[in-house]
């Protein structure tokens, strides 16, 4: 290589260096920008995990403290003074209010709370459909046999996750009104499901021996 060449190849790479420093120096700030979007964004995921887990573990310990009270009415008074941070605290307090209310007699107060909860379309379905249910339940005596079958029906849809219980349900409903083979029917159908748990069909089993019938039980699977 002549000296010419050489000195050639020296003051290239000198422009070469001198381009990236300008092109750094210009825009070196992007990538520093991104480093600290980036570390600024891990920490802040971990600082919104930390606290998430801070807030479950404080209505953890506030709900254990309320169902210390020894009568279910300073239960429901304690639970209601309880404040949660998302839409299933809130969901899971109601849940446990309402329960202490029906079990101190405060049946149409506990009735609101489940309904406030099947109304909500910040939770999933299945709360909204336990909640529907248990307010059916509780409203066995007052709300008219019409409109607790509608109900129910809606819940005893193929697919939906509590359809059994709801024909279980609509099954008394049948009883109560003396239809004894619609009830039998639809305890037998109850049976053959493949989805129905052992407690389920015992006591499917048993309402239809007590009707007059006899259960038609199909063989189970195992593994």
């Amino acid at each position: 290589m002549s000296d010419t060449d050489s000195f050639i190849e020296e003051v290239t790479e000198e422009v070469r260096r001198d381009r990236l420093f300008l092109l750094f120096k210009r825009y070196g700030w992007i990538a520093a920008a991104l480093i600290v979007v980036i570390v600024a964004g891990a920490s802040f995921n971990e600082y919104r995990k930390a606290q998430e887990r801070a807030a479950a573990e404080l209505l953890g310990d506030d709900i254990i403290a309320a169902l210390a009270a020894n009568d279910a009415q300073g239960r429901a008074e304690a639970l209601s003074g309880i404040q949660a941070q998302s839409p299933g605290g809130s969901a899971m307090l109601q849940f446990l209010t309402a329960a202490t209310q029906a079990e101190s007699g405060e049946t149409g107060n506990a009735v609101d709370e489940l309904a406030e909860i099947a109304r909500s379309g910040d939770l999933p379905e299945i709360y909204r459909q336990i909640a529907t249910f248990k307010a059916l339940t509780l409203q066995s005596e007052t709300l008219p046999v019409a409109d607790r079958r509608l109900q129910f029906e809606a819940l005893a849809q193929p697919g939906a996750p509590l359809r059994l219980l709801a024909q279980e349900q609509l099954a008394l409903i049948d009883i109560a009104e003396g239809d004894t083979k619609a009830a039998i029917d639809r305890l037998q159908a109850i049976l053959e499901d493949a989805e129905t748990t052992t407690d389920l069909q015992q006591r499917a089993s048993q309402v239809i021996v007590a009707l007059g019938g006899t259960p038609q039980l199909l063989p189970r699977s195992q593994g």
